[in-house]
C-alpha cells in the first residue's frame, strides 16, 4: 500500500473487499513529516498533507463498508486514526484568495511543523463531519494521539540541530513504542461506542 498513490490506496481497498472474509478493526498510522517543501507527482499536493490528510481519509472511507460487513454480526467494526495533539495549535488560514488545499501546496510558505500540525487539524475537521453518516452501531471511528513517541524514526528527514533537540526530548519525555501503541489498542479495542467521533489523548477521551 502506497500512502501516495490513490491508485494503490483503491487497489489496497479492493482487496480488502474482496479477500477478506473477515475484518474487524483498521488502524491508520501512516504519516511523514517533510523537513523540505515535497510536491506528490500524481496529486500536485504538498507531501505531507497529501498522506496524513487526503490518502489517510481517502482509505479511512474505502474501509469503512468492510469495516461494517465483515465484523461479526452484532458488533460494529472498529476504526482509529492516528492523531497528534499538535492538531491543536494551528490556525486556520485566511481563505479569501484561494481554495484551502491550494494554500498548502505554495513553496514560499511552507513550514515543516506548521503543516503537520494542519494535517492533523484537518483530520479533525473531517472526522467531525464523518459522524454524521457513520453511526457507531455500523462502525465507531475515533483518533488517537500516542504523543511523542521515541524510536520511530518519524524525524528522519529533518535537518541536524532539529533532529537533535527532538531526540533529546524524546530521551526526557518520549514514550516507547510498546507505550505509545498501547494508546491505539485502547482506542480500538477498549473504548466503546462513547468514543465514536471523539479525539483520545493518554487514553482519555478529549473535547
Amino acid at each position: 500500500l502506497d500512502m501516495s498513490s490513490y491508485d494503490s490506496i483503491q487497489s489496497f481497498a479492493k482487496r480488502v473487499e474482496n479477500h477478506l472474509s473477515r475484518l474487524d478493526i483498521a488502524i491508520l498510522n501512516a504519516g511523514v513529516r517533510q523537513a523540505q517543501f515535497t510536491t506528490n507527482p500524481s496529486t500536485g499536493h504538498e507531501e505531507t498533507i497529501q498522506v496524513n490528510y487526503l490518502s489517510t481519509m481517502l482509505l479511512a472511507i474505502l474501509l469503512l463498508p468492510s469495516l461494517r460487513d465483515k465484523s461479526p454480526k452484532g458488533v460494529p467494526g472498529r476504526l482509529t486514526i492516528v492523531s497528534a495533539a499538535l492538531s491543536l495549535l494551528p490556525s486556520l488560514p485566511n481563505v479569501k484568495d484561494a481554495p484551502l488545499l491550494k494554500l498548502f501546496d505554495r513553496p514560499d510558505t511552507y513550514d515543516a511543523n506548521g503543516i503537520y500540525c494542519m494535517s492533523k487539524l484537518l483530520a479533525h475537521a473531517f472526522l467531525y463531519k464523518l459522524v454524521e453518516y457513520v453511526g457507531a452501531d455500523d462502525v465507531i471511528v475515533n483518533l488517537a494521539d500516542p504523543a511523542f513517541v521515541k524510536g520511530t524514526d518519524l524525524s528522519r528527514d529533518s535537518p541536524g540541530l532539529a533532529k537533535a533537540g527532538l531526540a533529546v526530548f524524546g530521551v526526557l519525555t518520549g514514550r516507547t513504542v510498546k507505550v505509545g501503541a498501547s494508546t491505539f489498542i485502547d482506542a480500538a479495542v477498549l473504548k466503546g461506542k462513547e468514543s465514536h467521533g471523539c479525539f483520545l489523548m493518554s487514553w482519555k477521551i478529549e473535547p
